[in-house]
């Protein structure tokens, strides 16, 4: 739960602190802008507010590994994917943006503060109890960290113990360690498709290599 609270007021401080001309940028996520990005982030912050106070009364069905499905490459053709391009492009003044970011995300994160860990939520048509839910989008706010500042050297990296916790995660998911000499934040990058791994990261991942990248949805 603090884990939740660490990396998400890192990852808003990281926009927040963002000059304009940086909003123009590309994001890790292709396609995107970073404007693009962090109009995304204001969606995933009505997302944690919204099954926050979705209460289910059923045994969870996901956990904060299960939470994640693996999922095909985007295509480019997705509606919301297109959306979200639109929507960001509607605010026109990086500052409205970050206004809203700041707003919702401060609510989700104080939402989070105050949720039950045991309480079991619904989304996307699963239960899961509120702790593991919070635990599965550590994952979600480290990508996108390390998404925000790909292209913007200097710029803050998520927190270390955000990066080792993910990649706790996405080995659950991938049902297999990552080398040891693979960094957290290169074994993300990697295990997600966010950048190739060399001739010799290759050999070192093994009959790993040939399951990636993991397109997590």
């Amino acid at each position: 739960m603090e884990l939740f609270s660490h990396a998400w007021t890192a990852l808003r401080t990281a926009v927040l602190g963002l000059p304009d001309e940086d909003f123009e940028r590309p994001s890790g996520c292709a396609g995107w802008l970073v404007r693009d990005l962090v109009c995304h982030l204001v969606i995933d912050a009505q997302d944690v507010l919204i099954t926050l106070v979705t209460p289910a009364g059923t045994e969870p069905t996901r956990n904060a590994v299960t939470y994640w499905d693996i999922v095909e490459a985007p295509s480019g053709d997705d509606p919301l994917d297109a959306l979200t391009v639109r929507l960001a492009a509607a605010y026109e003044e990086p500052r409205l943006l970050k206004f809203h970011l700041d707003d919702v995300g401060s609510a989700a994160g104080r939402a989070a503060e105050l949720a039950d860990p045991a309480l079991r939520v619904g989304t996307r048509g699963e239960v899961l109890t509120a702790g593991d839910y919070l635990r599965a989008y550590v994952l979600e706010w480290t990508l996108h960290h390390l998404d925000l500042i790909a292209h913007l050297p200097g710029a803050a990296e998520p927190p270390a113990e955000a990066l080792a916790r993910s990649r706790g995660l996405l080995e659950g998911i991938a049902g297999a360690a990552f080398p040891p000499s693979l960094s957290d934040r290169d074994a993300l990058l990697i295990g997600t498709g966010r950048r190739a791994p060399t001739g010799a990261e290759k050999a070192g991942l093994g009959g790993l290599a040939a399951r990636l990248p993991l397109v997590l949805g």
